[in-house]
């Protein structure tokens, strides 16, 4: 039993950190504290990956409609996760410093197909389904050289802001967030900012942590743009309430008017 609880320290730190907490009782190592902190972090992130975007599935289930998700947006954040996703896993990198992202790029896919379907185009969200899957393989399955990723990795700043802001800018122009998930944006927001620390700590890749705060800055963006159009809704909704009464009495003494009878001439 003492083994197995010191393997799955030892996937939580190094050799060096278990000895000092655990044999030397040293609880003030700063460097191990960080280490320590970033790996249960990376943790949480993916046990919270695995339902981030499912009270958006579920929204679009609910209402049977994608209406106010911009389906470009989703395929430019589907693409960027996709490329992170395979940069990471080919460079080798710990599963817990990108592991969210496998669980991220299928419900970002499972968002696509839906956003297709409910769209109308049922044919094309089974050939999406066909083509994506094949991307993934290629890029995944050691059919595509680490250059290539790194290249595609350097352009998914651009890709990602271009395509969290296009959503912002569908929000602007529909005057509302329509069918986004509030939950999901926030926790969204919470992960991107979180896995800028753990980049930091567990990979020391400048392209990750450029990413991750790039990612962090347009989330931040539609998150306030969640609360304002939440706040205006409201507002809205409050001033139809109060107008109501005031339209009703209105209407009353018009409806118990009755029209004058014509007289009627003799000759």
């Amino acid at each position: 039993m003492v083994d197995y609880g010191k393997q799955f320290m030892l996937y939580l730190m190094d050799e060096k950190c278990y000895d000092n907490y655990f044999v030397e009782f040293d609880l003030l190592d700063g460097d191990c504290f960080r280490a320590l902190l970033s790996k249960g972090l990376g943790l949480g992130i993916i046990a919270g990956s695995v339902l981030v975007k499912v009270p958006q599935i579920t929204k679009i289930l609910a209402n049977k409609s994608a209406r106010g998700i911009s389906l470009f947006s989703v395929l430019l954040d589907l693409f960027a996760i996709t490329i992170h996703m395979a940069y990471s896993f080919v460079n080798g990198f710990p599963f817990s410093a990108w592991g969210d992202t496998a669980f991220l790029a299928l419900q970002t896919a499972i968002i696509a197909i839906m956003v297709l379907f409910y769209g109308g185009s049922t044919v094309l969200a089974g050939a999406f389904t066909v083509g994506y899957s094949a991307l993934v393989y290629v890029l995944m399955g050691g059919l595509t050289p680490l250059n290539y990723l790194l290249i595609a990795q350097g352009f998914n700043v651009p890709i990602l802001l271009l395509g969290k802001l296009s959503q912002a800018f569908t929000n602007y122009r529909n005057g509302s967030t329509g069918q986004l998930s509030a939950v999901t944006c926030f926790m969204l927001l919470a992960g991107s900012l979180a896995r800028i620390f753990t980049s930091i700590q567990e990979t020391g890749d400048q392209m990750m942590i450029i990413t991750y705060g790039s990612s962090s800055f347009a989330n931040l963006v539609i998150a306030l743009q969640m609360l304002y159009y939440w706040n205006a809704s409201d507002k809205q909704q409050k001033k139809k309430k109060a107008a109501a009464p005031a339209t009703a009495a209105a209407a009353a003494p018009a409806a118990t008017k009755k029209p004058k009878a014509k007289s009627k001439k003799t000759d």
